[in-house]
């Protein structure tokens, strides 16, 4: 062989191997994975989600910008926060509930304090008599308008679960974050989400312990969380209308 030959090919080895280099680095091979990784939605689950975790305080949460500052509601002593770009506030409907709170809170004390009273009444003249049935029916009255007050509050807490379930956000107790809904367009691990059909949802929970929850929802107990369980809340044409996770508890305060 001659030598311009062997030079030939040596150079045509070197060309081969620079450009299997550079097809390697390039970003259409080496860097798909780190795409496709990137690319891949964030599941909303026991994690929490866009940085939102169970038992956060609320300054923290808010300091994510995740949130808005401002709150959506405050029943039963909890703050719910909108999703940035979510609910804004409707501050006749905040002063509708803060009245009702505070009325069904004032009755349920006087109540309270009349029917221990009238238990206390005693005596057999007929001023004494006539006394303590006068007691008796007011402590009846007064429990009746609590009754009333506490029934006002119960609906406000159902359209607010309903808004709550619909569009997601972050509900903070003393002991900070309490419950967090998905926005719409966010799924679990296992794809589930707002639209997903109830069909779906079984299949997906049923073998993992779904049971029927309160007021028609299922939930689902969270391993990975002791005393947590997702929630979902389904809509009237037979899907999910809303996906949380929830420390269960009814009320912040």
């Amino acid at each position: 062989m001659h030598k311009s030959s062997v030079l030939s090919i040596g150079r045509s080895a070197a060309a081969l191997a620079a450009f299997a280099a550079l097809a390697a680095c390039s970003p259409g091979t080496g860097a798909a994975p780190a795409e496709t990784a990137a690319a891949r939605p964030e599941a909303f689950g026991a994690a929490g989600y866009r940085g939102i975790a169970p038992g956060m305080a609320k300054e923290a949460a808010v300091a994510t910008g995740k949130l808005a500052a401002a709150p959506v509601s405050a029943l039963d002593g909890c703050t719910v926060l909108s999703w940035q770009g979510g609910p804004a506030p409707d501050p006749a409907k905040l002063a509708a509930e803060t009245e009702a709170q505070r009325k069904a809170d004032d009755l349920y004390a006087r109540s309270d304090a009349a029917d221990h009273e009238a238990k206390q009444s005693a005596g057999k003249s007929a001023a004494e008599l006539a006394k303590a049935a006068a007691k008796d029916a007011e402590a009846a009255q007064l429990a009746a308008d609590s009754a009333m007050a506490s029934a006002e509050v119960a609906g406000k807490r159902e359209e607010r679960d309903k808004a709550f379930a619909a569009a997601g956000g972050a509900s903070f107790g003393k002991n900070g974050l309490h419950e967090l809904g998905a926005p719409p367009g966010a799924k679990t691990a296992e794809g589930i989400g707002v639209g997903s059909s109830l069909a779906d949802l079984h299949k997906a929970y049923d073998a993992r312990g779904l049971k029927p929850g309160t007021a028609g929802r299922f939930e689902l107990p969270i391993a990975e969380k002791p005393g947590w369980r997702f929630v979902f809340t389904p809509a009237d044409n037979g899907t999910v209308g809303g996906v949380a996770i929830s420390d269960g508890a009814l009320k912040c305060r």
